[in-house]
């Protein structure tokens, strides 16, 4: 149970910088601009040690808050603003996607922390964590569908809705990945025993 827990906390602190992004206000301007700093600083600070190391993820976040925090600050772009949901739903998702296309799931980086280096080519262990990262990928593309359609049908669903889709997406893939980490843990360990 504690390893779960802990590999929970080391998984959200990827996406530490996103979560907080929805959490944070940004109903207004000046909110907005605070919340890409907060969220830029947050990259920075709390992902260090992955960003050293090249984590896609980490990197990405930079490069998003980054761009979006000198466009805010620097030129008032205000576009980038009134369409933020498709924007940082479509990157996010986009930047998952493209570890997965060239082999090299964002979830792969996160795994070889956790195991020895003659593990880090095993092939179950990189087709699982291909899996994973597949698996966030289509999860997080129901967000970025739903801004899609806002831009479109702003009507159509309530507000609240869209407020509560992207928490909701992050809960099931968090769920799922630590059931999934669990299951071939059990799995590993059964097999070692016989």
């Amino acid at each position: 149970m504690v390893n779960e827990l802990l590999d929970i906390a080391k998984f959200l602190l990827g996406f530490l910088p996103w979560i907080l992004f929805l959490i944070l206000p940004t109903d207004s301007w000046e909110h907005l601009e605070r919340a890409v700093a907060i969220c830029l600083a947050i990259s920075v600070i709390f992902g260090w040690k992955e960003l050293r190391k090249g984590f896609i993820l980490q990197w990405a976040s930079i490069m998003f808050f980054l761009v979006c925090t000198v466009s805010f600050y620097g030129f008032k772009w205000i576009w980038l603003a009134q369409h933020m949901a498709i924007i940082s739903n479509g990157f996010l998702t986009g930047v998952i996607w493209f570890t997965v296309l060239t082999g090299k799931p964002f979830t792969l980086q996160y795994a070889r922390e956790e195991l020895p280096k003659d593990q880090w080519d095993n092939v179950d262990m990189i087709r699982g964590c291909r899996f994973i990262a597949i698996f966030w990928g289509a999860l997080l593309l129901v967000p970025t569908v739903f801004s899609a359609f806002r831009l479109f049908y702003p009507a159509a669903l309530p507000g609240s809705f869209y407020s509560y889709l992207s928490p909701l997406c992050i809960i099931i893939g968090v769920s799922y990945t630590t059931l999934y980490k669990h299951k071939k843990r059990e799995q590993r360990g059964a097999e070692s025993h016989s």
